[in-house]
């Protein structure tokens, strides 16, 4: 839970108040700040520059989490969620999840942790952070105090991401295994969120909320089809799973956003699974046995002990309506980027439809551009002099983004209708656009203020702890704290730094430069240097209309 909220005097406060215990309910790991007093730690984002780390508390007492501490924090560099802190005085911190039956991708083979600028919505009108769970990301504690242990009853919700899923295992939050392996059926009970159909599935083609019970995701006491759990896509969703020791358990869900909850499974536990054996460790974004090939986003949510009635959960669902979840007026033009108090991003400053070079700043590069070259993506010199096939290569057209309108895509020049896009082993391709949620999600970059100080920085929308760098004069979606070659952290600030120019459709490719560009004659196309100009301006050649003409769409 990356926020606190105030107004928590209804009925809420008999199922999630800390340390509260209310008709046999208590509340074991709430991710929402319950007490109105709460002045404690939210939790903690780890600098990539220096290593160090802070803690995010709320504003004021029953406030918001403070996101201005954070961005000052973690300006010009990267800052990753290293604990989610538990509110309820138990110590249920949540943190880098272990190796089990699958090793995660940082070192040891633990799971990575989450970018902490990923999931950026407004609460009251007000910024905040939800913890953006990319594929190879997971939290976890396996020394949990106070959870369902065997058939014992709890309950879970969460406020998720309705758009951000996919198909693979398993984007989990609530009760599994202690020993992050898969010890068999009923040694989980956990809210799963996405569109697999590998085990169970719901009415429509997804996504939908099941239950991750071990060996199974469950729409109901069906091992296929329950045609009840109807697909859910809202942007943002309550779901709750819960199950008592009668042989009795129930999904249900809604939106986070208007309206009420629904039912969408009460009954029976599937064939197998009575009596269950939970364990009770917690997990977030993972399986039990630490699968972390799923993608989602998680807001808030709280597990309890005891079994909830279906009047509390929706007294807390009024609650998070009260809230007012909302991406923000300016999430259009990339609400996260930039400094606290600062919404300002380059697709504000730019023009949907317009050209843009990238140009690097690393001492030395200063003349290379990203170019490609068929599918394979470098940086190369170019100049006004280079061949026009070349600055043909280095050009793109700004496009809102495939997978996310509030970042941006770059569509080839010379090859339309394909992308530059983060590849599945974090290399940078140019690839046709195939139309899949997949592609469209790895076409999508997120530009914030340069990290070295120039221009801007280029992040992976759907892996944001990846920017756009050029390493060996290969261009990569690199991470400076990940296990790559190109992942390493000297000079990743520079790297990932680009200067950007944009400018209207049928304008030639201009070198970026602080020299005057002149036409050298009529010939459309044609530009040269006149280096003997001290004056800090730019002209370019029109190709549509024969004229110089100054850029339309700065962009640093």
């Amino acid at each position: 839970m990356l926020f606190s909220r105030p107004s928590l005097e209804r009925a809420c406060i008999t199922l999630l108040a800390p340390a509260l215990v209310v008709k046999g309910l208590q509340c074991l790991y709430p991710r929402r700040r319950w007490a109105l007093a709460y002045t404690g730690p939210l939790y903690q984002v780890k600098r990539g520059s220096d290593s160090t780390t802070t803690t995010i508390a709320p504003i004021a007492a029953g406030g918001i989490a403070n996101a201005a501490t954070q961005d000052t924090f973690c300006a010009k560099t990267t800052c990753l969620i290293s604990i989610i802190y538990d509110q309820s005085g138990r110590g249920n911190h949540l943190t880098q999840a272990p190796p089990g039956g699958f090793k995660g991708p940082a070192a040891d083979g633990y799971d990575n942790l989450a970018s902490a600028i990923g999931a950026p919505i407004t609460i009251n009108g007000q910024k905040v952070y939800g913890v953006f769970v990319a594929p190879g990301t997971g939290y976890r504690n396996n020394a949990a105090s106070g959870t369902a242990k065997g058939d014992a009853a709890e309950g879970m919700y969460a406020v998720l991401d309705g758009t951000h899923y996919n198909g693979k295992c398993c984007f989990d939050y609530g009760n599994a295994e202690t020993n992050s392996r898969d010890t068999g059926a009923g040694h989980m009970e956990c809210i799963y969120f996405g569109d697999s159909t590998s085990w169970g599935k719901g009415a429509g083609s997804g996504p939908w909320i099941m239950g991750d019970l071990e060996d199974g995701l469950f729409s109901g006491s069906n091992a296929k089809l329950n045609s009840g759990d109807p697909t859910i896509n809202y942007r943002f969703i309550t779901a709750v799973v819960k199950g008592e020791s009668s042989n009795q358990w129930a999904i249900r869900g809604g939106n986070a956003v208007s309206g009420s909850l629904s039912t969408f499974y009460s009954g029976v536990r599937p064939n197998g699974y009575n009596p269950m054996k939970k364990e009770g460790a917690i997990i977030l974004g993972i399986g039990g046995d630490n699968s972390r090939n799923a993608q989602g986003t998680f807001y808030e949510g709280a597990m309890t002990s005891g079994f909830p009635t279906d009047a509390t959960e929706d007294a807390v669902q009024a609650n998070i309506l009260a809230a007012k979840y909302a991406v923000g007026a300016s999430q259009s033009t990339l609400l996260t980027t930039g400094l606290a108090g600062d919404s300002g991003s380059i697709s504000r400053r730019a023009t949907i439809g317009n050209s843009i070079s990238f140009r690097a700043t690393s001492a030395g590069y200063t003349t290379q551009y990203i170019t490609h070259n068929g599918s394979a993506i470098n940086i190369q010199a170019v100049s006004s002099s280079s061949n026009p096939i070349l600055k043909q290569q280095a050009s793109w057209t700004i496009r809102t983004g495939l997978g996310n309108d509030a970042c941006l895509s770059f569509e080839s020049q010379d090859t339309a209708g394909s992308y530059i896009r983060r590849s599945n082993m974090d290399h940078i391709e140019l690839n046709a656009n195939d139309g899949t949620k997949e592609f469209n999600e790895d076409a999508t970059f997120c530009p914030e203020d340069g990290f070295n100080g120039q221009g801007y920085s280029i992040r992976s929308w759907n892996h944001p702890t990846r920017y756009i760098r050029h390493y060996n004069n290969v261009v990569y979606a690199a991470s400076n704290v990940g296990l790559q070659t190109f992942d390493d952290a000297i000079s990743f600030h520079d790297d990932v730094s680009w200067r950007c120019r944009g400018y209207e459709p049928g304008i030639a490719f201009i070198l970026n430069t602080l020299l005057v560009i002149k036409m050298a004659s009529v010939q459309p196309n044609t530009i040269t240097l006149n280096a003997s100009s001290s004056k800090k301006t730019e002209e370019f050649f029109d190709t549509k209309y024969g004229k110089v003409l100054k850029p339309k769409a700065y962009l640093r």
